[in-house]
């Protein structure tokens, strides 16, 4: 269910689309429901979602629409011409449920069908009131009934079991049950919690699996709840990588996405954040205070205090502080990136130097090469860029600007400040404004004695 609006966002975009440490709101639960394997897998949104989720879920989940928000119940009878053939067990999870596991839902569905019962509610009993429905149980202790709290009486909030809106349905009892609801309470909603009381009027089982963690079925409904659920997540995240051996310096100021793959024995510091697929190989430390994006950051390497954006470092790299790699880099084994160096869309070979206040844009720089101080790549003409093409083992003095595009010969060398705007062949040096060539000198054992 996902087609709420959410209006205690106070937000435009629809509440599930909201995003939360690196996914949609909604996409957590859908990883959480994936590996039972549920087919049809049906979501339920709204007309203010459709086209989003329709172009990002279509080819894998089926879309029913709920073209008002009259309720929960009113959105199971939304996917109903989809699952009404449908003679197995139906679950029913809640779109803003980002803390729901797929081991919570694989024991309430084995819960369900070990009870033989018409439904199973999953429940919570947390430390802390919410304003969820009440689980109201009869003289024998079998589930009677879920009132919502806004119709509740005061001896009825004062019970701890809530309701978490996640459900499994003999499917055959759900079709009976939904024809029966009305929206006769205080919201003017049609509630599938009433469904429950319908089944037990009609002698169906009701029963209760109680979720170990009371915050599994944790939803969310307002800025401060969005916030809640991301800590939590963060904090389960980052301890998931520190079981599998990855040392985390302080996880309360580490911020990693869930599709980031560490390997163990890397170290991730302080004030760290890894977002998007990144990839750390092992030992590699990164931070403190570095953001990496969608990269690979390869074996032993080190990122501090700089941003890696859309890139690959190989093995043995050092990089910062306050270096940015910009998407398209690559840059090879045993670099040195430093102070204030840039780089975009350009491959680095191994063994290269680059510090300094230096921009490398739309660049192939070969093995060995040293990057001076303040040079730059001007890549950018006004209206199409251009590559440069650097070879091997080659010297660039301190504020040298290359006008690409523009090639540097094997072992060539520039000046300091020059500004090269024709290609220099290998083995030669070139100074001034624009540059000149010199002549390569002759080597000391082909002098003339």
């Amino acid at each position: 269910m996902a087609a709420g609006l959410g209006t205690r966002m106070k937000s435009s975009r629809p509440k599930h689309l909201h995003p939360l440490l690196g996914r949609r709101l909604l996409d957590w639960v859908l990883e959480a429901v994936r590996p039972l394997d549920p087919s049809p897998f049906v979501v339920v949104v709204s007309p203010e979602s459709r086209e989003e989720l329709r172009a990002s879920l279509a080819d894998e989940f089926e879309l029913a629409i709920q073209e008002e928000p009259r309720g929960t119940g009113d959105a199971i009878a939304a996917a109903r011409d989809r699952l009404e053939d449908f003679r197995g067990d139906v679950l029913v999870v809640a779109g803003d449920s980002p803390l729901l596991t797929s081991d919570v839902l694989e024991d309430l569905v084995a819960a369900h069908r070990r009870e033989s019962a018409a439904v199973t509610v999953l429940s919570i009993e947390p430390n802390e009131p919410r304003p969820y429905g009440r689980l109201l149980r009869d003289e024998r202790g079998e589930l009677a009934a879920i009132v919502e709290e806004t119709d509740a009486t005061p001896e009825q909030l004062a019970v701890r079991e809530l309701n978490s809106s996640t459900y499994v349905f003999s499917g055959a009892d759900l079709w009976r049950a939904l024809g029966r609801l009305e929206a006769a309470n205080a919201q003017g909603e049609i509630y599938l919690t009433d469904a429950v009381r319908h089944l037990v009027a009609d002698g169906r089982r009701a029963a209760v699996y109680r979720a170990a963690d009371p915050r599994a079925g944790d939803g969310v409904n307002t800025r401060d709840d969005l916030a809640q659920a991301t800590a939590a997540l963060r904090e389960r995240v980052v301890r998931e990588h520190m079981v599998a051996g990855v040392t985390v310096v302080d996880p309360s100021s580490t911020w990693i996405e869930p599709d980031v793959s560490i390997e163990p024995d890397a170290v991730i510091h302080p004030f760290t954040i890894l977002r998007g697929r990144t990839v750390v190989r092992a030992g590699a430390e990164v931070g403190p205070h570095a953001v990496v994006v969608d990269s690979e950051i390869g074996r032993d390497c080190s990122v501090w205090a700089s941003i890696v954006e859309g890139s690959v470092v190989e093995d043995g790299v050092t990089i910062g502080p306050l270096s940015h790699l910009r998407p398209g880099s690559h840059v090879g084994a045993g670099s040195e990136i430093g102070n204030f160096a840039e780089i975009k869309n350009s491959r680095l070979g191994p063994g290269v130097r680059q510090h300094h206040a230096s921009y490398l844009g739309d660049a192939d720089v070969g093995a060995g090469t040293n990057v001076g101080a303040g040079s730059i790549t001007a890549n950018y003409d006004g209206s199409r860029k251009h590559r440069t093409t650097i070879g091997e083992r080659v010297f660039l003095g301190v504020d040298t600007m290359l006008r690409a595009p523009v090639t540097i010969g094997d072992d060539a060398r520039t000046g300091a400040g020059a500004v090269v705007t024709r290609d220099v062949p290998p083995r030669t040096l070139a100074v001034g404004v624009p540059a000149r060539i010199r002549k390569p000198r002759p080597k000391p054992d082909s002098e003339p004695r």
